[in-house]
This record gives structure tokens, sequence and C-alpha cells, in this order.
């Protein structure tokens, strides 16, 4: 696969560098082909400003969507911003490694996702056959994975099925479902690693196998069965159709049924 990497944490000598470092040559020795974007070690800047449009600036009361779409199809997109989106279009497989911090994302990767992910280019796409726009299950990233790869100080169980931080999936639910499945790249199960501050030994190795087992299998792996707007699920409101999982509702409702 060709895999953009995007690493998400201050320190250079972390776990999650550490597990990127070990990782990315033994996947080049799998035969996957990886570009990084290490957003710290770049110095990416993660606010959004009308400095992203390049010449006549957007007039005041613009919405930021307009102005990023004209951006992206003139071609006056910041060039830190048009790397990064040469990087995406290039890949198969999207991995955003990050600590949890506050049940989400760091600020410099979700500024990363706000400045890249433009109208136009991620979404707000529209199908010329159809008149609509391609998204939740569509969008401008199809035909893509996408893997979040996350450490977390907290213990196994706590962001388990029954965990009081809730499920890894539901945490991420803004990620996985809202930006992967809506942009139309398929969305992973998280890969967690968890309790990280109290880990010894051995502990490292094998999570470094279990990364790389995990991502350069990662191109036959099931997705998250979400539900996508195209499917006949929603109604004009998007909202479920009375007789699509009745008596469901949160997360859950939009997963589709297990086949068979």
């Amino acid at each position: 696969m060709r895999i953009l990497w995007v690493l998400a944490h201050p320190d250079p000598a972390s776990l999650n560098a550490r597990l990127r470092d070990a990782a990315v040559p033994r996947l080049h020795e799998l035969g996957h082909e990886l570009v990084e974007s290490d957003l710290y070690r770049m110095g990416f800047d993660p606010v959004l400003t009308t400095a992203d449009l390049l010449g006549e600036p957007p007039l005041p009361g613009t919405p930021v969507s307009h102005w990023q779409r004209t951006g992206h199809e003139q071609g006056r997109l910041a060039a830190d911003i048009r790397a990064e989106q040469a990087k995406l279009l290039r890949s198969d497989l999207i991995v955003l490694q990050f600590p949890l911090w506050w049940y989400g994302l760091p600020a410099i990767l979700k500024g990363w996702i706000d400045r890249t992910l433009v109208a136009g280019f991620a979404f707000g796409v529209v199908d010329p056959d159809t008149g609509k726009v391609r998204k939740y299950g569509d969008g401008g990233l199809a035909g893509r994975r996408g893997l979040a790869v996350v450490s977390a100080g907290d213990r196994p169980g706590a962001l388990g099925p029954r965990g009081i931080s809730g499920h890894i999936d539901d945490v991420l639910w803004p990620l996985l479902h809202g930006t992967f499945h809506y942009t139309g790249t398929a969305p992973l199960p998280a890969h967690l690693l968890s309790s990280v501050h109290h880990r010894t030994g051995a502990w490292f190795e094998h999570e470094v196998d279990r990364l790389v087992q995990r991502i350069d299998g990662a191109g036959t792996e099931t997705p998250i069965p979400y539900r996508t707007l195209a499917g006949g699920d929603y109604g004009p409101d998007h909202a479920l159709r009375p007789e699509i999982a009745p008596g469901s509702t949160g997360n859950e409702a939009h997963l589709a049924p297990a086949a068979g």
C-alpha cells in the first residue's frame, strides 16, 4: 500500500514517535510505500485563517467552506496545504497517530484536518450524474482507508465496551464517522495502546509487532460498517427512517447489521 503516516506528538522521544520509527522500516521491508507528516517536527501551523487563500482575500462574512473551495478550485491554497493534499491523493491508507488528550485529538492534528480537508477536495464534492453531494460513505477521499493509532494513559477496560471512558470507537466518533466516513475514507477500528505509562519489559517490542501486523493487513481488514447516506436508511432529514433499527439510538444505531 501507499501509506500516509501523520504523527501528532511534540516529543521526538515519545512512545508514539518511537513506535513510528520502529514500524516504518519494517513496513518498507514488507513492500509498502510510506510518506510521513510529523506535524510538530514540520512546524505545521494548525490555525486556519484567511491567509490560507492566496491572492485576493475573501469578503468579510464569506463562509469558510466557500473561500476554501475557491482556493482549491483556483489553485490558490497555501503551499503547505497543497503539499498535504498531494500526499493524501497518493495514499491508499491514511494513518493518524496521536495521544488521546481530553478524549480527542491534539490541536495540531485537528488543525491539520481543518486546513487540509477543504470543501471541493475532501467534502462537498458533487456527483455530476445525480447533482447530489457525496458524503457519509462517499466523498473526495473515497477509495482510501483510515486508521487511528491512539495511545492512552488509562487501563484497557476503561476504553472498552463497558468502560467508564466509553468504547474507543465511540470516543473517536468525530474522527471515525465525522471525518473518515464523511469524506468517503473507509474507517478501520481504532488501534489502541492503553496504560502506556505503566508498561515495562518486552511490551514495546510486542506493540511494534502488533502495529506492523495491523498496518500490513489494513488493506483487507473489514472497516467499521457505518450506514451510508446513499444506502436508503436515512430520510430527507438525514435521520434514520422509522423502520430502520427501531428503538435504537446513539452511535450504535448507525451501524449496519452484520451480513447473514
